[in-house]
């Protein structure tokens, strides 16, 4: 166990060397500065000119979100249209059919707005047409159109007074040309060498060892996993996603991946610090972030190493850990680290199946979403914790009696109103769907037995964890859940809507409204936003209004799962 981990506390040390140079990187690229990528320029200038988008006009933070909004509607309309006749399309070697509309409707949102929920199984419910037009392209839009609006919000924050804020496809079309593709180039290499296929061809026939005939699932696997991960996307080219040996062959890749699922939100957190030169500000982020996730990471990492108590019982030897549902080849500590960082990081591709965790271990995936602040997905892990940072501000500000002030921007009603908003949004999206599931099972057992393999506490655990990573925009899940259905692909769908793009436009929003106003230098009387007790603040109001407001319902699944079991 020991090696075990010492292999993750390596690969959390490997993701920060990597991620501080990857922060100043994208201050450079996105302030246009130079940079190692400049001679992709022409690139992007021809692709301006093709669409006959002026890429040097400022614009307002009511135009970057009209522009997000508009591009967004048009990508959803392709997806559905390509769900939906998939079947009768090229590029289906396996003959799998086209999507029915509910789950189509389902699907395209869910990949649109960054979560990959799936309540299908990769390798029987999409074509390889599917794959690369509607799921791959997503995971690349909806990745950039994150980091675009934190950099709409970064870019406000400057000491200034200002209503043009940068111009939104510039931001877009930087984030894919000198990021997210070069990243997924190199991690699609790793993982092609390692293994995973990158072919067209339908489905392998294989004699197994037993002389039993085989069908294995293949296709253009490496390329759509490097950014699932890259892009904090989650969603598996296969069922069982990163748990499946030819996404995640070895310990090799399975460190690679993780490292590219959480380096972009970290790079995010260090490239504010050096966009607006306040890297004290960059490190007080950093540290809440970290705190957090390492409260969450303890626990889990200590309950799978220590086995299910009721299994010990009986006398059976738990020396390797709770292994249900978890891969030998990375073990119990690694799928663990997995677990939080996917859970954290606003990514839902897993190593192993969180169903079958501990109820602890279930309790700290959910509340790494239902906090949904420590480091986040990406460009929207920065917008989540900035609304909590506005409430800290102004509540720090009254405490000690001085004027409310962040950056050397006055914090009004207004941007106060729009961040209790954001928060408070959350709770209510998740708890409000999981009543209504919970209502309507209760109502009619038998006729919707399907929905839950294991009733009781677990079954709750379930039904919150899937509203819960809906509106996280995460898309992992507890599996014995039996989602495909209407009920789920329509109320989970309308979800993942409003928990996308209302906390994007909030923050913004916040931004756009402090640029406006004169700033004020920093004095005597300004209450510093970089220091380790206003950091504890921070904290404290997101442990306040997310956490604590999840409670019950934690109370009725893993908590009361967890004493059972003992």
């Amino acid at each position: 166990m020991n090696s075990e981990l010492l292999g993750i506390i390596g690969i959390y040390l490997l993701t920060l060397v990597l991620a501080i140079p990857l922060g100043r990187y994208l201050a450079r690229v996105f302030k246009g500065e130079k940079n190692a990528l400049d001679f992709l320029a022409p690139v992007e200038n021809g692709l301006f000119r093709l669409a006959g988008i002026d890429s040097k006009r400022d614009m307002t933070w009511q135009q970057h979100m009209t522009t997000l909004l508009t591009i967004n509607l048009v990508w959803f309309l392709l997806a559905m249209v390509v769900l939906c006749t998939q079947g009768a399309l090229p590029l289906n070697p396996d003959g799998n059919p086209s999507m029915t509309p509910d789950l189509a409707f389902n699907t395209a949102i869910s990949f649109l707005v960054n979560c990959n929920l799936q309540h299908y199984s990769g390798e029987s419910g999409l074509s390889y047409l599917s794959q690369m037009v509607v799921i791959t392209f997503l995971q690349f839009v909806s990745a950039a159109t994150g980091i675009a609006a934190a950099v709409v919000v970064i870019n406000a924050l400057q000491t200034r007074t200002t209503e043009k804020l940068g111009n939104f496809y510039e931001y877009f079309v930087k984030s894919i040309t000198r990021l997210l593709l070069p990243g997924s180039l190199i991690l699609a290499l790793i993982l092609v060498f390692n293994g995973s296929p990158m072919t067209l061809q339908g489905k392998q026939q294989l004699i197994t060892v037993q002389g039993d005939s085989v069908a294995v699932s293949r296709g253009p696997v490496a390329a759509m996993v490097a950014i699932k991960e890259l892009g904090t996307n989650g969603g598996g080219f296969f069922g069982a996603n990163s748990a499946h040996p030819l996404e995640n062959p070895n310990y090799l890749t399975n460190a690679a991946e993780n490292i590219a699922l959480t380096i972009i939100p970290i790079a995010m957190v260090f490239a504010l610090g050096f966009y607006l030169k306040r890297r004290r500000l960059s490190l007080m982020i950093f540290g809440v972030m970290t705190v957090g996730f390492m409260v969450l990471l303890a626990p889990t990492v200590y309950y799978e190493m220590h086995g299910n108590p009721a299994i010990s019982h009986m006398g059976i030897d738990q020396s390797l850990g709770a292994l249900e549902g978890k891969e030998m080849r990375f073990g119990v500590v690694a799928s663990a680290y997995w677990s939080i960082t996917n859970t954290i990081i606003s990514c839902g591709s897993v190593n192993s199946m969180h169903d079958s965790f501990m109820p602890i271990s279930g309790m700290s995936q959910l509340l790494g979403m239902m906090t949904n602040a420590f480091y986040g997905g990406c460009g929207v892990g920065l917008l989540n914790f900035f609304a909590y940072l506005i409430i800290a501000v102004f509540v720090a500000g009254l405490m000690v009696g001085r004027t409310p002030e962040f950056l050397g921007k006055k914090i009004e009603a207004r941007e106060m109103k729009i961040a209790i908003i954001v928060t408070l949004l959350h709770p209510l999206l998740i708890l409000a769907g999981t009543a209504l599931a919970a209502h309507t099972y209760v109502g009619n057992p038998t006729e919707y037995a399907g929905w839950l393999a294991n009733p009781g506490y677990h079954g709750f655990s379930e039904m919150l964890y899937e509203y819960t990573s809906a509106a996280a925009n995460n898309g992992s899940g507890f599996e014995g859940l039996g989602d495909n259905t209407p009920f789920w692909n329509i109320t989970t769908g309308v979800i993942l809507l409003l928990s996308r793009y209302l906390p994007i436009i909030g923050p913004v929003a916040i931004a756009g409204l402090l640029a406006r106003k004169k700033y004020t230098p920093e004095g005597a009387g300004t209450l510093p936003a970089d220091t380790a007790t206003f950091g504890v603040m921070v904290l404290a109001v997101i442990v306040i209004i997310a956490a604590l407001a999840f409670f019950p319902a934690l109370a009725l699944g893993p908590l009361a799962e967890h004493f059972s079991l003992y």
